[in-house]
């Protein structure tokens, strides 16, 4: 869900724009290197609590909002 609502496929060229309120290319970089991190530890059978899961989600919304504002996805999504 996270892969599909913010666009961490985007080039530093389309990241850094006029006007950005927080580091849109450091967020997406993050936010990616967190993605591959749990994705390296689903597929070695790592158990995964709710309280992190939960933390990941808080992350990911919160670069979501910072993408909103500067204008790389829509509020909504």
């Amino acid at each position: 869900e996270i892969r599909r609502r913010i666009p961490l496929h985007l080039g530093a060229d389309e990241l850094c724009r006029d006007g950005c309120q927080a580091c849109s290319l450091k967020l997406v970089e993050f936010l990616d290197s967190e993605l591959e991190r749990w994705e390296a530890a689903l597929a070695a059978g790592e158990p995964v609590g709710l309280a992190d899961l939960s933390r990941l989600a808080r992350t990911a919304r919160k670069v979501h909002r910072a993408l909103a504002r500067n204008g790389l996805v829509n509020e909504g999504n």
